[in-house]
């Protein structure tokens, strides 16, 4: 009798015991990886002094704040609000546009931007102002996008015109611009 020249191998052989066992080692380690997840990621954004600072802040709410608005015996309220950082600092702020809750008509908008205070505790507070209620204008569609606040003001081409009626309509934008906020509508600008 003349042997194989390729000697057989026992261990080369599977056999239905072997892939029970593979099975169950495959399953053992999904089961094990599934309590052994990694920590989230947070991206760590520098603050002003250059330490990372892991954990987000929040935007200010404007729900209890003071607001510079004489409303008399009644309340003042938010209509709209908006957040996002305006002046590059990683922190954002909140933009609220603001009115006497006086039950009927059209009372004139202010729009302001709140900022938290940094340290626990502290209560959100207003920055500046961007609408002025004197100027009898409604703030509408107020956004903030990119580090600009955007909004259509509805406003009256003279004292006689009812106010439940705006009859002026203009697209405005606030930017953050060497300290101050600077306001754009079409070719003009003014600083607040």
């Amino acid at each position: 009798m003349q042997q194989s020249a390729v000697p057989e191998l026992a261990h080369a052989t599977t056999r239905p015991i072997h892939w029970v066992a593979t099975a169950a080692a495959v399953a053992a380690v999904l089961a094990g990886s599934s309590f052994l997840q990694p920590d989230h990621a947070t991206a760590a954004q520098p603050d002003k002094g250059g330490a990372a600072r892991s954990t987000p802040v929040a935007a200010p709410d404007p729900d209890g704040v003071r607001f510079p608005l004489d409303c008399g015996p009644v309340a003042a309220k938010v209509q709209q609000r908006a957040s996002g950082d305006l002046d590059g600092d990683g922190r954002p702020e909140t933009v609220a546009a603001v009115r006497c809750d006086a039950g009927s008509g059209s009372p004139p908008d202010g729009v302001y931007v709140l900022t938290q205070p940094s340290g626990k505790g502290g209560k959100p507070r207003v920055v500046a102002t961007l609408l002025d209620p004197k100027d009898r204008e409604n703030a509408t569609d107020l956004t903030v996008r990119d580090g600009r606040v955007a909004a259509t003001l509805l406003g009256y081409s003279s004292p006689e015109v009812p106010s439940c009626c705006p009859d002026q309509k203009q697209k405005v934008s606030w930017h953050w611009q060497d300290g101050a906020f600077a306001r754009s509508t079409g070719d003009q600008a003014r600083t607040v």
